[in-house]
């Protein structure tokens, strides 16, 4: 990191004798972050504030973290406990500024291209005292949003530290309502900041105002515990990053995950930049990434070989990639004394896999954490070896330093063998499938083997998939379904997730071969680009995602059914298409009451949606051909 003056961008503003204040904006302008430093009466102070467009987002928050550090004094190592606050006697010591503005390509996400672009700035602190001690805090200013971390740099001693309590504050604006989630698979409710009962997850999606949105989240977390959010015990409109225990063993140098900060006039662009969580994260450790193939799976439920033929079949005839064996193929999988190297259910694993690559299909295997804490260094060879494509991690923990550590060590070990890696339950992704995209989802999210209902898929798009890609597990035919079938059918578009789990219920036996299946056999699972097209969380949702030249879309609504106009702004402008809709139609013959149009619309053309109640509309469109011109002369579409 070099000193460069042409770049500075730090705001010395006058204050106090031993105040100090730094400015920094994004590339921009419409992010900007400003960071204090006073010392009053000898105690050092750090707080900080963000803006966008000039409003006020976080107002003046605390920046601080309680260490149990121990000095070694003297020849005989005499353990001394420094019981002062760690940050009393911080001096500020230099700062650095820096930039970057790159472009890399991900193929395995909701845009292709992705510009890493931001100006940063390095606060170095040292300790009055003797111990030696230096804290670094970063700050990096993005167009999508606002990051800083905490660094130790590297001890002479290479001294440890023990983390009790990170205290980094988020105070908001009075009025500020969040949508609360007390865990990573519960629902979403609207709450002000005051009288939670339980911490919140993250990320957390905050309104400031009608024009004004924020999300506060996580990224980068590693080898450290999961943070979760708190309200402040001292602060009104504050919450407070909740560590799930402490962290220990930290041997410098070392970085603590990024606490990122996200903002927009705009609810939408919130999902739309939500790459920043990628770019907070190093490049990709794999060199060679051809064996990492996103892809729509099926789980094989009967784990007989029979089966698994029919179950291949069915996928290769409906554009999907992948078999899944869930649990039990091995045995008990809360067991320990289970061997995942052994299959245990009537299944010709090796036939299986030849079967499944003649047509094109692989093949995936849960195994659950027990055998995974048991097994994994000995396992993952074996299913190498035996030609399997991926790994589903089942019930695993990730939320202390020990587990957070272990379960991305498990991800490393995978790529090592050409494995693929989807986690559940309660993990939730802090951009690490950047550095090893092997790791292709995960749940983290009230999924649809659940039945949600359609008020809270209007919410999830908004809040859970902030952070990454979820496996929402999408259900077709099971009659427990909550929601039209028109609503699920949007669910590949609405829930990105590079490795997209369909019929999640279903059998090839119990499956119709309804038409509107040529949707799910020709959405893709990894995206060019991605437009939130309307964003009225808990109402309704409007995404549209483009591959290649066509564009995907979907449209859903809550309980309550609506009229719903559609703009089609992303599409090329003047440009003839071809749209396949897929709506739901009441008088329809089909058991699934799913209507199936061809329309020809032109780029820019508000198209308009009758929405049942709990209703949707899926909508494919393609460049239209002289052919298709000639063919589909239907009058240009003005409702569904």
């Amino acid at each position: 990191m070099k000193r460069n003056i042409l770049l500075l961008l730090l705001l010395a503003l006058p204050m106090v004798a031993q105040a100090q204040s730094f400015k920094l904006e994004s590339p921009d302008g419409r992010q900007v972050a400003v960071i204090s430093a006073e010392c009053i009466d000898g105690k050092m102070s750090i707080s900080y504030q963000t803006s966008y467009c000039g409003r006020p987002v976080v107002l003046p928050s605390a920046l601080d973290v309680s260490f149990d550090n121990h000095v070694w004094e003297n020849a005989l190592a005499k353990k001394v406990e420094r019981t002062e606050k760690w940050f009393d006697n911080l001096v500020l010591d230099s700062t650095e500024t820096f930039s970057r503005d790159t472009v890399w390509h991900n193929p395995y996400g909701e845009r292709s291209t992705v510009r890493d672009a931001y100006n940063g700035l390095l606060l170095h602190f040292v300790k009055k005292d003797a111990s030696k001690y230096r804290l670094d805090i970063e700050l990096r200013a993005y167009d999508e949003g606002i990051a800083l971390r905490y660094v130790l740099p590297m001890h002479p001693d290479a001294i440890y530290h023990r983390v009790l309590a990170e205290n980094t504050e988020f105070c908001f604006p009075e009025g500020t309502m969040a949508w609360h989630a007390a865990w990573a698979q519960a629902s979403h409710n609207l709450l002000p900041l005051k009288d939670w009962t339980e911490e919140a997850e993250r990320p957390l999606t905050l309104r400031l105002a009608e024009d004004l949105y924020a999300a506060i989240g996580e990224a980068a977390q590693v080898d450290f515990p999961r943070g979760k959010f708190k309200l402040s015990d001292t602060k009104e409109n504050t919450v407070v990053t909740a560590l799930n225990d402490n962290a220990t063993d930290l041997v410098t140098p070392y970085s603590f995950p990024w606490r990122v900060i996200m903002a927009s006039d705009r609810l939408g662009a919130l999902l739309e930049n939500n790459y920043i969580y990628l770019n907070l994260n190093e490049a990709s450790e794999i060199e060679d990434e051809s064996w990492i193939r996103p892809g729509k799976i099926m789980r094989e439920t009967t784990l007989t070989t029979e089966n698994s033929i029919k179950c291949i079949d069915f996928c290769a005839r409906h554009g999907m990639d992948y078999i899944l064996y869930d649990w039990k193929w091995y045995g008990p999988s809360f067991d320990f004394n289970s061997d995942a190297r052994e299959v245990v259910a009537p299944i010709d694993m090796k036939q299986v896999v030849e079967y499944g690559k003649s047509k094109g299909i692989g093949v995936w295997v849960y195994v659950n954490q027990h055998a995974l804490q048991k097994q994994a260094a000995e396992i993952f060879p074996v299913y190498k070896e035996w030609g399997l494509a991926g790994v589903k991690f089942g019930f695993v923990q990730f939320t202390s330093q020990h587990w957070a550590d272990w379960v991305h060590s498990l991800v490393r070990l995978a790529a090592d063998n050409n494995l693929m890696v989807n986690i559940h339950d309660e993990y939730r992704p802090v951009g690490y499938s950047r550095t090893y995209p092997n790791l292709l989802t995960q749940e983290g999210i009230k999924g649809n083997e659940e039945f949600t209902l359609a008020g809270q898929n209007t919410i999830l798009p908004f809040t859970r998939m902030i952070c990454g890609a979820a496996d929402y597990t999408v259900c077709y035919f099971d009659p427990r379904i909550k929601n039209t079938h028109a609503h699920q059918l949007t669910f590949p578009v609405m829930f990105f997730s590079p490795l997209q789990t369909l019929y999640w219920y279903d059998t090839p036996a119990r499956i119709r071969e309804v038409p509107e299946l040529e949707f799910f056999d020709n959405v893709p699972t990894v995206w060019d680009e991605t437009r939130v097209v309307d964003d009225a969380i808990g109402e309704h949702v409007v995404i549209a995602r483009r591959s290649g030249d066509q564009w995907f879309a979907g449209a859903i609504t809550n309980e309550e059914g609506r009229v719903l106009p559609v703009a089609t702004d992303f599409l090329e402008s003047g440009r003839d298409y071809v749209l396949r809709a897929y709506t739901d139609d009441p008088s329809s013959d089909s058991p699934t009451k799913v209507k199936c149009s061809r329309w020809i619309v032109r780029g820019g053309q508000t198209l308009s949606f009758n929405l049942l109640p709990k209703g949707g509309a899926a909508m494919h469109f393609i460049p239209a051909t002289k052919s298709d011109l000639k063919q589909c002369r239907k009058l240009r579409n003005t409702q569904l």
